[in-house]
Parts: C-alpha cells; sequence; structure tokens
C-alpha cells in the first residue's frame, strides 16, 4: 500500500473515530483494525491508537469541568483505583503481548456488545441515578472494586469503558448523568494517561501513525461535538455495533 493512501487511511479513521466518541463512543473499534492494517504488531497498534485518541478524552474531561468540581471528593475517591488498574492493564499488555494477539477477536467482542446492549444499560442508568442519598459502605467497596476491573480492562484494551462505568457510577448517587458523564470521562481519561505512559516508556508507538492520527482525531471530535446533535446517534452507534461484529468475526476466522 503507498505511504499516501496509509497515511490518509490512518487520518480518515482517527478522524471518524474522535467524531463516533464525542457522539456515541466506540472510535477504538474503527483505529485498532485501521493500524493493525498496515502491518505493525498487535501491541503497537493498540498502544498508537490509545496515544491518538487520548487528546479528546483530556479535552472532554476539561469540558466537564465545572461538574467535575462538585464531585471532586468522589472523584479523589475513585482516582487511585482507577489509576493503578489502568497501569495493570497496560504492563500486562507490555509484559505478554502474546496473549494479546490470541484475546483480540474476544476484546473486539466484548465492546461490539457492550455497544449493543448501551441502551438497555443507559435506561437501568437513569432509574437509578440521583442527587442524593445515601450510599452503603458495602456498595462503595463493590463499585471501586468494578472500577478497579475496568481500569485494568482500559489499560489493556478499553473500548466501551465508558458504558462500564456509566452503569457502576448509577449506584452512588454521584449527581445527575452530566455528573456521571464528567466522572466517566475524567476516570477514562486518567487510565488512558497511564497507559500511554507505559507504552511510551516501552517504546511501542508508533510516532509518525499516533502525531497524524491525534490531529484529526481532535478535528473529528471538535466538528462531532458541533455538527452530531444533527445526526440520531443510533445511526452512528449501530455503524460501530456493525463494524464491531464484522471485526471479531473476520479476527475469529483468521485465527
Amino acid at each position: 500500500m503507498p505511504e499516501v493512501v496509509t497515511y490518509l487511511l490512518l487520518a480518515g479513521s482517527a478522524f471518524l473515530a474522535g467524531a463516533i466518541n464525542s457522539v456515541a463512543g466506540g472510535g477504538t473499534l474503527l483505529t485498532f483494525p485501521t493500524l493493525l492494517g498496515t502491518g505493525i504488531a498487535d501491541t503497537v497498534a493498540n498502544a498508537t491508537s490509545t496515544l491518538a485518541l487520548f487528546p479528546g478524552s483530556f479535552a472532554g474531561s476539561w469540558a466537564y469541568r465545572r461538574e467535575l468540581r462538585s464531585v471532586r471528593k468522589f472523584v479523589l475517591r475513585m482516582l487511585p483505583v482507577s489509576v493503578v488498574g489502568g497501569l495493570i492493564g497496560s504492563l500486562l499488555l507490555v509484559w505478554f503481548p502474546s496473549a494479546f494477539k490470541v484475546i483480540v477477536p474476544w476484546l473486539i467482542l466484548t465492546a461490539a456488545v457492550l455497544f449493543l446492549i448501551q441502551p438497555t444499560l443507559n435506561r437501568y442508568v437513569r432509574m437509578h441515578q440521583g442527587e442524593h442519598g445515601k450510599v452503603s459502605t458495602s456498595v462503595t467497596v463493590g463499585v471501586m472494586a468494578f472500577q478497579f476491573l475496568v481500569a485494568v480492562y482500559g489499560g489493556y484494551f478499553g473500548a466501551g469503558i465508558g458504558i462500564l462505568m456509566l452503569t457502576a457510577l448509577s449506584f452512588m448517587h454521584v449527581g445527575d448523568i452530566h455528573h456521571m458523564n464528567a466522572v466517566k470521562t475524567f476516570l477514562a481519561a486518567m487510565i488512558n494517561f497511564v497507559s500511554v505512559i507505559v507504552f511510551i516508556v516501552d517504546d511501542l508507538i508508533r510516532w509518525d501513525y499516533a502525531a497524524v492520527m491525534c490531529v484529526s482525531a481532535i478535528v473529528g471530535g471538535y466538528l462531532g461535538a458541533h455538527f452530531g446533535r444533527k445526526l440520531p446517534a443510533v445511526y452512528i452507534r449501530w455503524t460501530v455495533i456493525v463494524i464491531g461484529f464484522g471485526l471479531a468475526a473476520y479476527y475469529f476466522a483468521k485465527q
């Protein structure tokens, strides 16, 4: 494949991923397989994809700074387990790269299933959300343990962690859906931040690809947030779902 075409495909996938993440989520399901198509190793593709989409997560956290201020105590409580879990997940990717190649189809399938059941989980979240109310210690510990597992998965692969976090946060009465989205976005950004550091230290980033994709993802994220309100999110979500299941089937068949 000509190098110019490769860069155009990577830029296009990152642009679409940034736009999709700003509306529905699931951008990793576009950038990761596109990077794999260039012939680089699975772990390098995953690491480069994480770095390429990280600026969007960070920008989203900044956009939610007002909501975050009102729930900062809860965020600080969840931050250590998120950072430690993300660190462990990214180290597992570095330490056991051969295992990652084997479970890639399962990771993609898991992400696709999460997006498929997202409306059901969203309804569940709305039923349990609230701005006030006491939360038992056992529920708090359970949510923190669940967040740790989500962070490990996020550090290792990451597609769909926002959906998982929103479901758990619905038990904690941290506020309305906007406050929960703020917490979810910030914690996801911190998980990605830790992962990116590990991937950089272990030289897993394909920098020329990452640079092009970062810029495209930022532009896509901005335009997606600006124009996404005019396009029904359900169409975008089903596009991600179809792509996810198709990719999972492809990689299962390839194995």
